[in-house]
């Protein structure tokens, strides 16, 4: 045990921390089930308490000191093994890039400023049918208007938007025009 001597000047304290290397190899072998590791966590356990040792404040804290930094080899071990891979050597799955992601987000703020300037009653049509998805006849209960009022508000809602959101139309040209379902 001459290298206790390198890492702690306290004879007292070498001592007491010689004295639980049996309980930390105990417990470090209960959670590996193996001798090798436990021995290993058990020997770097002790060599960071004693390069470490001006920083044990209570000495009556001492085996919850020791404790603690086995933990925590045993958390290093963990971090040690797991397995990582290159960034440049993965291959992507999904095919939305962060670029797409952010062209998404200024649509959708595009969208949500066009419909928040829309007229309170094209607003409110636009967000059931379109948003919410109900169908015409369960609007014009909702709102208590007859059926064709939703029917032309909502026409007009969608020129309105039609014409304020060409700007951000899609430039791509593999882009098919879509089917939407009318309720």
């Amino acid at each position: 045990m001459k290298i206790l001597g390198v890492f702690c000047k306290s004879a007292e304290l070498k001592r007491r921390i010689t004295e639980r290397r049996e309980r930390l190899y105990r417990v470090a072998f209960s959670w590996t089930h193996d001798a090798a590791l436990a021995d290993d966590l058990t020997q770097e356990t002790l060599i960071k308490a004693l390069r470490n040792s001006k920083q044990l404040r209570d000495a009556r804290a001492l085996d919850r000191w020791l404790f603690g930094i086995l933990t925590n080899c045993w958390r290093d071990h963990f971090r040690r093994l797991r397995p990582t891979e290159d960034l440049d050597n993965m291959v992507l799955i999904d095919n939305v890039t962060p670029e797409d992601n952010h062209a998404q987000q200024h649509i959708v703020k595009h969208v949500r400023a066009a419909v928040s300037q829309l007229p309170e009653a094209q607003r409110q049509v636009v967000t059931l049918v379109d948003l919410e998805g109900f169908s015409y006849a369960e609007v014009a209960e909702v709102l208590e208007i007859p059926i064709g009022t939703v029917m032309s508000r909502l026409c007009r809602a969608r020129k309105r938007l039609a014409t304020d959101l060409l700007e951000i139309k899609p430039q791509a040209d593999d882009v098919s025009p879509q089917l939407r379902r009318v309720k």
